[in-house]
């Protein structure tokens, strides 16, 4: 999705792990091109509506050896879970059974150059892997000073499909009209929606808040609320709402809506109206469908 950066006016580099040994481990293979420069890692999985440019600024300006954020949480025994005394930190628990705090490690930290100490210093886990929380603890003991920083907007983790579709919800909440591609005259257009250049929509009904990426066709087809369609699909005689569907699939002759849905990229779903019907299906690891 980032690719080079050139769409974003960045220059990226990828730092490749041999295997999922860890972030901590990640950290430490990324030693030699960060050198002396404090860092930002950012989870790609983590979302947070407001940017984390008022955290930069404020590690900037207090210079502690490590920045983590944290957000109140319903569940902390499902997070990794922060102690504090004022906003110093002075423990970090892994999912804990019975936590002390409601306060959930956010996946962004902001380190200086002694977290390369913390990495080459830890123990791999009981997985196998090098904890970026052991790494952190270890700064703690150390004396280091490891400030945090609650956050008061909107995060989340968007690791599971539920938790991806809820983000999707949230971003798209705040979106405003913009069509950029040719809708024509038979084509209902109620709320707010973005379509690319290049998109083509005939005879379909599109309620938003949704987005539609460019060079994609839509005919005949119904797209519903928190709806984000990317570049190149293809709807025909078929209906989908509160989705997510990526670049170039297509979903054609369904007798029933796609809805709370994550479709990857470059997939085919089609129906089928002759006997004898039967489904026929090609899934990768992990996949769930549900059938009716």
């Amino acid at each position: 999705m980032v690719g080079d950066g050139s769409a974003f006016g960045l220059r990226v580099t990828y730092i490749e792990q041999e295997a999922p040994l860890g972030l901590a481990h990640a950290v430490k293979i990324s030693e030699d091109f960060i050198g002396d420069s404090p860092f930002v890692m950012y989870l790609g999985d983590n979302l947070i509506k407001d940017g984390i440019t008022p955290f930069v600024r404020e590690f900037e300006a207090e210079r502690p050896d490590a920045q983590i954020l944290l957000a109140h949480v319903k569940n902390p025994q499902d997070f990794g879970v922060a102690e504090l005394e004022g906003d110093r930190v002075v423990r970090l628990v892994e999912k804990p059974p019975q936590p002390k705090s409601d306060l959930a490690l956010v996946g962004v930290y902001l380190f200086d150059r002694t977290v390369f100490e913390a990495v080459h210093a830890i123990q791999p886990s009981r997985r196998g892997e090098l904890e970026i929380t052991d790494a952190i603890q270890h700064l703690i003991d150390a004396g280091r000073k490891v400030r945090s920083h609650v956050i008061g907007g909107w995060w989340k983790d968007t690791g599971k499909v539920e938790d991806l579709l809820e983000a999707n919800r949230m971003m798209l909440a705040q979106i405003e009209t913009r069509i950029q591609g040719q809708v024509d005259a038979a084509t209902q257009v109620e709320g707010a929606v973005q379509i690319g250049p290049g998109t083509v929509v005939e005879h379909s009904r599109l309620r938003g808040p949704l987005i539609i990426g460019a060079g994609a066709r839509i005919a005949h087809a119904y797209v519903g609320p928190f709806t984000a369609l990317g570049d190149g699909v293809e709807l025909d005689h078929a209906e989908i709402e509160h989705s997510i569907m990526l670049e170039r699939s297509r979903i054609r002759h369904l007798a029933h809506r796609v809805e709370s849905s994550l479709i990857g990229r470059d997939v085919v779903v089609c129906g089928k109206d002759t006997l004898p019907r039967a489904h026929r299906l090609m899934l990768g690891d992990s996949s769930r469908v549900e059938l009716s």
